[in-house]
């Protein structure tokens, strides 16, 4: 679906807090800081010889970077091993407690709030299930959570929290029909500042960026085993967008539409043998497969109350993705021709026996097309799974103020 590109934010935006060591936060974006930082989360583990060889920084100026950032509790010093000869090595990895950050998920049938640590490990979530989203509802539950979820940390650790990231539909206003939602209450989302409002209710800087685009995020920092360095993602939800990493690093676009799969035109068979051409998410999404349910008379309510299992959902399902991995499988080809990925990365709120069948079917396509001229590429599962958006939100605060990335990627504090 569209992705409306975020307004600037007046001045520099917010001020950043300061680390328990003193040094505000604007000092971690130093080039060789983040690029540690980087390597470091990727790798699991480095010794300083290692970051050296890889950065080609002096061995001199690691150690001081090294002791720089273990004393802002940002790295934990391993124990040595020794290897065949020389001095034993010491591993330096992320300290979980060392950043902390709120992501809340602005979904089309529920809220999502998450508060995750350095190393993207979920410390504490709320879910707030709904018919559809108002602004009310939404400032309410953030209200009472951050609270809440502060209270699952040490007080020490709830001053490194850096701030939150929301993750949700651009343009969400203009989905009222296919949400089945008042067009009046959908369009407060139309005017609505989330840096304005979320400020009365907490002093923490807010990132904002599409769902889908979070989603993204969360698989290239936290999944991703096989570390490609360029992947365009796909993620089937209510809706299904997506979002493209390139260089390691996700693409935004300078409108903010990059990876905005479910406008993509795909060619769709009709029941009189000719084709027609209609946009990605009107075939593609859990709503699609909702509708269908309802039409064959059975309870669709499964789709959102249970994640994990979907249970038997018979013809309609079959038919579903039968149409999901043709259209899907037409979106990876096109995708790749134009961004030249090494992998296709299929992942959403569904069950993963659902999503499995998905991307057989979507291999299965693949392997027959026409692929003359297009170098070989994976169809793989993404591995976070149905919280992808809200682990992704939660991200952003730490991508933005501790991670390298090789463009001018930011998350403006407006929508």
């Amino acid at each position: 679906m569209s992705k409306k590109r975020p307004t600037e934010a007046p001045g520099n935006g917010p001020t950043p807090k300061e680390t328990s060591s003193g040094r505000s936060q604007s000092g971690l974006r130093a080039f060789n800081e983040r690029q540690i930082l980087s390597l470091i989360r990727r790798q699991g583990a480095l010794a300083k010889a290692e970051i050296a060889t890889q950065t080609g920084l002096s061995a001199q100026a690691i150690t001081v970077i090294i002791n720089q950032l273990e004393s802002e509790k940002l790295l934990l010093k391993g124990k040595p091993q020794r290897g065949r000869v020389g001095q034993p090595s010491v591993p330096y990895s992320l300290n979980p407690e060392g950043a902390f950050a709120y992501g809340l998920k602005v979904g089309r049938r529920s809220f999502d709030l998450t508060l995750e640590d350095f190393t993207g490990k979920v410390r504490g979530a709320l879910h707030a299930p709904c018919d559809y989203p108002t602004v009310d509802e939404m400032l309410s539950f953030l209200r009472r959570g951050v609270e809440f979820l502060k209270g699952s940390i040490d007080e020490e650790c709830a001053e490194r929290i850096r701030g939150i990231g929301v993750a949700t539909p651009f343009e969400l206003w203009k989905w009222a029909q296919e949400m089945g939602a008042p067009e009046a209450t959908l369009e407060q989302w139309n005017d609505f500042d989330f840096e304005k409002e979320m400020s009365a209710l907490t002093d923490y800087p807010v990132y904002v960026c599409n769902d889908d685009t979070a989603a993204c995020v969360a698989e290239l920092i936290f999944g991703n085993p096989g570390n490609y360095d360029d992947f365009l993602y796909i993620f089937i939800g209510s809706f299904i967008g997506g979002g493209v990493v390139m260089n390691h690093t996700p693409i935004l676009g300078s409108r903010a539409n990059a990876g905005a799969l479910g406008s993509l035109p795909v060619p769709v068979r009709q029941p009189d043998g000719t084709t027609a051409i209609q946009q990605l998410i009107k075939g593609a999404s859990i709503t699609t497969l909702e509708k269908m349910l309802i039409a064959a008379g059975k309870d669709a309510s499964i789709l959102w109350n249970s994640i994990e299992h979907w249970g038997d959902l018979g013809p309609p399902l079959e038919k579903w993705l039968e149409q999901l991995g043709e259209q899907l499988a037409y979106a990876a080809v096109c995708g790749v021709a134009l961004i030249d990925a090494q992998a296709v990365i299929i992942d959403g709120s569904l069950p993963g026996a659902v999503r499995e069948q998905i991307v057989a079917r979507i291999r299965e396509k693949v392997n027959k097309a026409d692929l003359r001229g297009l170098s070989p590429f994976e169809v793989i599962e993404g591995t976070i799974g149905s919280r992808a958006q809200s682990i992704g939100s939660a991200s952003l605060p730490l991508l933005v103020n501790f991670f390298s990335t090789d463009n001018r990627l930011e998350f403006k504090n407006r929508i």
